[in-house]
């Protein structure tokens, strides 16, 4: 038996970290998160892992803004969820992709 009540043994879910889009027209904010993988775009999604706003945070600063919680997003990489290309940019931009090769070669 599952020690989750109401989980069948043997059921695996494909996750993947993905973008979800959110923002006004013309002006995109993506939130970065852990989702099965065969749920839409915009579906529900199990965890929020951060945000990436491509545009930046103003004119004044057009810098391209990413916040992204680093332990999380290496909790779902060990856990076997997939990210997609972009997602996997910006995880080697924060760090959180050579973290998680560390991690998987200490073990």
């Amino acid at each position: 038996m599952s020690a989750r009540p109401g989980v069948s043994e043997g059921i695996f879910v494909a996750v993947k970290l993905r973008l979800v889009r959110m923002g006004k027209k013309k002006q995109p904010t993506y939130r970065i998160v852990a989702t099965d993988s065969r749920r839409a775009r915009g579906g529900a999604y199990l965890e929020v892992l951060g945000t990436y706003q491509p545009r930046g945070l103003s004119q004044a600063n057009p810098e391209t803004a990413v916040t992204i919680d680093n332990d999380k997003a290496i909790k779902w990489l060990m856990n076997g969820a997939q990210p997609t290309e972009r997602v996997a940019k910006i995880l080697t931009k924060s760090g959180a992709l050579e973290a998680f090769e560390a991690q998987k070669a200490a073990k």
